[in-house]
């Protein structure tokens, strides 16, 4: 857990933005780093504010966590640790196939279709 200089501890899931100094605190790195690693993994993308200053939500700031722990801890390179990441990606989006007929397709299509339509009669 890094300190900030007033000497509270900075950690991800206290707030729902938080500036790339905080970041850069909370990975003991610096801000031009997360800068370069933003040019190098694309999964990372932190939005900007209207100012144009990046602001990095807690799933954000987990990845910069992540990247650092490969990086400097697992001793990954940066392709190296790019795979890894896609690899853990590619583990989470796997799903549980449930086969359906397209008959029950069909019907919930039209279930669907029908609850909808419920609902816009009933706004317009």
């Amino acid at each position: 857990m890094t300190v900030r200089s007033g000497g509270a501890p900075l950690e991800p899931g206290r707030k729902i933005y938080y500036s790339i100094t905080e970041v850069a605190e909370m990975a003991d790195v610096k801000p031009h780093v997360l800068r370069y690693w933003e040019t190098e993994f694309t999964a990372l993308r932190p939005k900007k504010n209207r100012a144009g200053n990046r602001i990095y939500r807690e799933r954000d700031v987990k990845l910069v966590l992540l990247i650092r722990r490969l990086l400097y801890e697992e001793g990954f390179t940066i392709k190296g640790a790019r795979k890894r990441l896609q690899e853990k990606r590619a583990e989470q989006l796997d799903q549980i196939e449930i086969p359906f007929t397209q008959q029950e397709k069909d019907r919930t299509m039209t279930r669907l279709r029908e609850e909808l339509e419920s609902i816009l009669a009933e706004l317009g």
